[in-house]
This record gives structure tokens, C-alpha cells and sequence, in this order.
């Protein structure tokens, strides 16, 4: 009888391995993409394996309406289980799924509901409308260089530049300034868009609890709070903070042998979007507790003032991130409000 079931999804075809109670192969098998939910539903309830890809939540959810139990694992946790790391092809990667569901101590990915997804790709949209827009801006500034004009690198100075020196952008050939004025336009529209998304963003982060007391927390502000709370279900489906930040990739890698701990720089592993906005909260926290009053500065700013007097201004960013990391885990996870001064007046 099947037991379990790895499937390796791709743009037009599904391709199925399956093992019997005893590890047997007894079923491989390829379904076109249409076809695959309704065989699915004839087949006897079983463990289906997946990795995780832009499509895996969607099938996630629509096997578990028929009763099956999805796991979704991330492919580099798939990779050691296929049998030729040369041979790759579908009918090995769904039989190294199928091995891997499998795995008693194998880490599965949270399936998320329609609403997250939802949330999440207003987030994916706007972090590439917002990728464009600074990929423009350095466009217009490397045409303009063109033409002797240099402007400063932030936004504001390339706007101060537009509203204050038509006398010179007049003076540019005809065919260079229509192409500039386009792409001043085209800027225009991005910052619109960008705007759009950022109300639809707000209006759903005002709903959820969660995101609200996330934003207690200095650097963490309303795009990162709800991106979070979007990705993640549940802080409780990690056992702590740290591998929270781990699956961020806001922790060192190691390569201790022999009882000797040597501790390397961050893995950058996992969500490269929720590390950008811890890390880009971090500064904000860090100018915030610089340009504050010493008598009114917390228990958290203070630590973040002395370690980048230990260690320096961008190795203090990365630590405030991974602090941030653990807050927001512990938030979650325990349901509790975000108190700064939390530990000042226990004992060391």
C-alpha cells in the first residue's frame, strides 16, 4: 500500500515517485499539471513530498483538502538525498523528495494560507517597483554625467536638481532631454505605484494584532512588520530565536572541528528580503539611539552604542538585525509586548 510520496513539480509536468511501508518503490509515474489533483484525489491518503517553489503552497493546499499530508522542504535539504549529484533529471529529484519526507529529524516548511500569499506578493511587487525606481534614478544620473552634469546620489538631490535647474536641463540636445524627461516620468509613476502598495500594505497591517505590536519595536516599522507576520505562521514553529534569525541568514557560519568553535561571517542563507528590511531597521534604530540624550537612552541603545564602540558601524548593524531577529521571535512566539528596558532591573 502507498505509504509516501515525493513529487518534483515543474512549469508543465508533475513527476511522482512512491514507496510502499516497506521502502518499495511502487509507483513512478509523470501527470501532466491539469491531470494531477484529479488522480490525486483516487489515491489513497498518503505523505506527499515537496520541495519548496514559487507553486508548492498551492499544491499544499489543494492535497490537503483531499486529505493528504504535505510537507514542503527547501531544496537544499532535497540535495543530499538524490543518488548522482551529476544525474539530475525529474524522475531522480522526486525520489530524493520521497527520501527526504521521509527523514524523522527533516525540517518542513509552514504551508501558508491564501491571505499571506496574497499579502506577500504585494510585498514581492513593491520590492521590485522599488528596485526599479533606484536602477532609473542611477540611469538618469549616469545620462546626465554624460552631458557634464553630476548630481548627488540620493533622490532628493536628483528631484532639487529637476525643480530648480530648467535653465540647465534646457540647454541639453533636444533628443537627450525628451529621453530624460521620459525617464523623470517614468520615475514619477514608479513612486505612485510604490505609494499604492504601501496603503494596501497599511490597510491589512492595521487588522492583525501581531504586526501592530511588532512595530512597539525601534526599526521595525510597518513594511517590516507585516512582512514578517506574513511569512511566518506561527513564531512557535521555531524553537527559538536564533534559528528564527537563522533562517534569516543573520547568524555567523561555523566551522569548528575538535572542540575549537571558529565562527565565520553571516550565511546570508534563507529570506534575502526580510534580512534587507531587519538590516535597513537597524540603521534606522542605530541614528535614532545616536542622536538621542544619554539619561534617555534604553537598555537595548545603549548595548547597541557600546558594541559599535567594540566592533564597528557595520558589524553593530548586522548584530541590532540579529537582536531585532530574536525580539520578534519572542514577540510571537510567547504573545507578548516589546518592553526595552526588559532585564534592567534584574540582577546580572
Amino acid at each position: 500500500m502507498l505509504k509516501r510520496m515525493g513529487v518534483d513539480s515543474s512549469k508543465h509536468y508533475l513527476h511522482v515517485h512512491g514507496v510502499d511501508a516497506h521502502e518499495r518503490v511502487v509507483l513512478v509515474k509523470t501527470l501532466r499539471r491539469e491531470e494531477f489533483l484529479v488522480w490525486a484525489a483516487n489515491v489513497p491518503k498518503c505523505v506527499i513530498g515537496f520541495e519548496a517553489c514559487s507553486s508548492s503552497h498551492y499544491w499544499a493546499r489543494e492535497l490537503s483538502k483531499l486529505g493528504h499530508e504535505v510537507k514542503v522542504m527547501a531544496a537544499e535539504y532535497v540535495l543530499p538525498y538524490r543518488k548522482s549529484r551529476k544525474g539530475k533529471n525529474d524522475a531522480n529529484d522526486a525520489e530524493a523528495i520521497c527520501e527526504a519526507a521521509g527523514r524523522p529529524n527533516m525540517r518542513f516548511v509552514t504551508v501558508k494560507c491564501e491571505e499571506q500569499q496574497s499579502l506577500l506578493a504585494l510585498h514581492r511587487l513593491r520590492s521590485g517597483l522599488v528596485d526599479d525606481r533606484t536602477a532609473l534614478i542611477g540611469q538618469i544620473r549616469g545620462l546626465l554625467a554624460e552631458f557634464g552634469i553630476w548630481i548627488g546620489q540620493t533622490p532628493d538631490k536628483l528631484e532639487n536638481w529637476f525643480s530648480k535647474q530648467a535653465e540647465e536641463l534646457a540647454q541639453l540636445p533636444l533628443l537627450a532631454r525628451t529621453g530624460i524627461e521620459l525617464a523623470r516620468t517614468h520615475w514619477k509613476t514608479l513612486d505612485q505605484r510604490i505609494e499604492e502598495l504601501d496603503k494596501q500594505i497599511k490597510q491589512v497591517a492595521k487588522k492583525n494584532e501581531a504586526t501592530e505590536r511588532l512595530q512597539k519595536i525601534v526599526g521595525v516599522g510597518m513594511i517590516t512588520a507585516s512582512a514578517i507576520t506574513a511569512t511566518i505562521i506561527d513564531g512557535r514553529q521555531f524553537k527559538n530565536g536564533r534559528e528564527f534569525a537563522a533562517s534569516i541568514g543573520l547568524v555567523p557560519s561555523q566551522h569548528s572541528t575538535g572542540g575549537k568553535v571558529k565562527l565565520g561571517r553571516i550565511t546570508k542563507r534563507g529570506d534575502s528580503y526580510l534580512r534587507y528590511l531587519l538590516v535597513q531597521g537597524a540603521r534606522s534604530a542605530f541614528i535614532a539611539a545616536r542622536r538621542r540624550k544619554p539619561e534617555k537612552l534604553t537598555r537595548l541603545e545603549r548595548w547597541m552604542l557600546a558594541l559599535n564602540a567594540r566592533v564597528g558601524y557595520y558589524k553593530t548593524l548586522v548584530a541590532i538585525a540579529n537582536k531585532h531577529a530574536r525580539i520578534i521571535w519572542a514577540v510571537l512566539a510567547k504573545g507578548e509586548a516589546f518592553d526595552p528596558e526588559y532585564g534592567e532591573s534584574q540582577p546580572a
